[in-house]
């Protein structure tokens, strides 16, 4: 990914509290799904093919036990594998997620960022994504994932199916 010193195309600028860190200016629907997350930050990472996802856990992400909810942890998961897979240098395009394995290591709580550490292993020529990584609190591993996502056209594009 080139970092972008300004807002480019796609809406990706430096986001003005975190520097170093890149966001799309927010959800453009802040009811939608995507939105629970919360202000989630990407950047390269220090490795080539490589990116990092943070999002900052709050309260009404918990579980009743107290710890970020599971459904959570994948959402955030799923998100990072292409925020983060873009910065690590994935082809930018509309993706699908194929497969996505998480395993649960410890447990997260809200009021410190998490960090998925995303590499990118390898982009097939038809467009199969294939990635790996884990998530952090504190720099302790809380949960390590591998996927893969699909290169589709746009489904907010007229398809095949519907003319």
């Amino acid at each position: 990914m080139t970092t972008p010193e300004t807002e480019d195309s796609r809406g990706v600028s430096e986001h003005p509290d975190h520097p170093g860190w890149y966001w799309w200016g927010g959800w453009k629907n802040p009811d939608s799904f995507a939105a629970q997350i919360g202000l989630m930050l990407f950047k390269k990472g220090d490795e080539e093919g490589t990116g990092i996802v943070r999002m900052f856990p709050e309260e009404r992400h918990l579980n009743p036990g107290g710890s970020v909810h599971g459904g959570c942890i994948m959402t955030f998961i799923d998100m990072a594998m292409f925020a983060g897979g873009f910065a690590a240098g994935m082809q930018r395009a509309h993706y699908v997620t194929l497969d996505c394995q998480t395993r649960f290591m410890d447990r997260a709580r809200a009021g410190k960022p998490l960090d998925a550490h995303v590499k990118l292993l390898r982009q097939t020529p038809g467009g199969i994504a294939f990635m790996q990584g884990h998530v952090e609190q504190d720099g302790r591993p809380c949960y390590s994932f591998s996927g893969m996502a699909k290169r589709v056209r746009d489904p907010r594009k007229k398809a095949d199916d519907e003319r």
